[in-house]
């Protein structure tokens, strides 16, 4: 899984198509769905699309790989634990304002249950841990003043305390996450790696590189001014990506300027 927030528009075109771990390569590991949210800013929604498929071998990831343009993005890349192989079950979920990926299997999906609103719960369309992982997420969200309502203060302690309370459990499961409204991201790490990247404007970035798939060299745009920070489940290019330490819940806003900071470690 792969969310990225950035300054201005910005085109995923490389991290999804054309990096040496791109979406595109990893998906030979993990193929059975696939699911890309472009944030835009000025349109103030979600734009998302997704398929049951590998995306490696689908040419309709390809075209919107290639076109892909916005401010903030969630994607994710299916290897499927629970649930069938379809629509339903692929990642990125979305919910009003926000989106969800989901990298592991949660094992006491009882305590998941238990937890979430029977509002929540009948809003949960496929039969995967990952969708009911995201419908609890909402319902603490929701105790907050309103998963569409709470701001960023009430987000974040609506996550502290949902990841406090499920995930102190050894019996819990691998529940890495991204979580996004399109203005911040949140990342949380835990049974699984998870990686960031800063891009500060004034970096220097690769100009070109060679396809590990064609040979071809691949230039990558990215304009002096862009600020930008990544979080993945794999370090997707050559750069510095620093390791998310277990445990720990991340928020990453992006105005007036992406920056990521820590909100909480277990």
């Amino acid at each position: 899984m792969l969310g990225i927030v950035a300054s201005e528009a910005t085109s995923f075109r490389f991290c999804l198509h054309q990096a040496p771990r791109s979406l595109s390569c990893l998906s030979r590991e993990h193929p059975d769905g696939w699911g890309i949210a472009v944030y835009e800013s000025g349109q103030e929604r979600w734009a998302l699309q997704k398929q049951p498929a590998c995306a490696g071998s689908d040419d309709r990831f390809a075209d919107v790989a290639v076109t892909a343009t916005g401010h903030s993005m969630v994607a994710h890349i299916r290897k499927r634990t629970v649930g069938p192989i379809g629509v339903d079950n692929t990642h990125p979920f979305h919910r009003g304002r926000w989106v969800f990926a989901h990298n592991g299997t949660i094992d006491d999906q009882d305590a998941l249950r238990s937890r979430t609103s029977p509002e929540r719960r009948a809003e949960v369309l496929g039969a995967t841990d990952s969708e009911l992982f995201f419908a609890y997420l909402l319902s603490c969200l929701d105790d907050e003043g309103g998963a569409e309502q709470a701001g960023p203060e009430a987000v974040e302690a609506a996550l502290g305390r949902a990841t406090r309370d499920l995930c102190s459990s050894p019996s819990f499961g691998a529940s890495n996450f991204l979580l996004s409204n399109g203005e911040d991201l949140y990342a949380f790490r835990q049974g699984r790696t998870l990686f960031s990247l800063e891009r500060r404007p004034g970096d220097e970035v690769r100009p070109s590189r060679r396809s590990p798939e064609t040979g071809a060299t691949i230039d990558t745009t990215w304009s002096a001014r862009r600020h930008a920070v990544l979080v993945a489940s794999e370090a997707i290019t050559d750069e510095l990506w620093k390791p998310v330490e277990e445990g720990t819940l991340l928020a990453v806003t992006r105005r007036p300027e992406p920056r990521i900071r820590v909100i909480a470690i277990r």
